[in-house]
């Protein structure tokens, strides 16, 4: 299990900005509901092609500075 929490309120400023890193995501890939970090981070490792690590440190570094503009 990670130590990653996401609000729904976080989620939807973290989600515009993976949308706009990753534009091939749909919204099946960007599904999530709060409490399911585990699931989202599984999607997101196979539709990416990346390992978990590099998928949560990307949310982890995104969700650190959600005001900013940066990718």
């Amino acid at each position: 299990m990670s130590s990653l929490k996401i609000s729904n309120s976080d989620w939807d400023i973290l989600k515009i900005k993976l949308r706009r890193k990753y534009n091939h995501l749909s919204d099946e890939d960007l599904a999530y509901q709060e409490g399911g970090e585990e699931v989202l981070v599984e999607r997101l490792t196979k539709r990416l092609r990346r390992n978990k690590e590099y998928v949560l440190f990307t949310l982890s570094k995104e969700l650190t500075d959600l005001e900013s503009n940066r990718l």
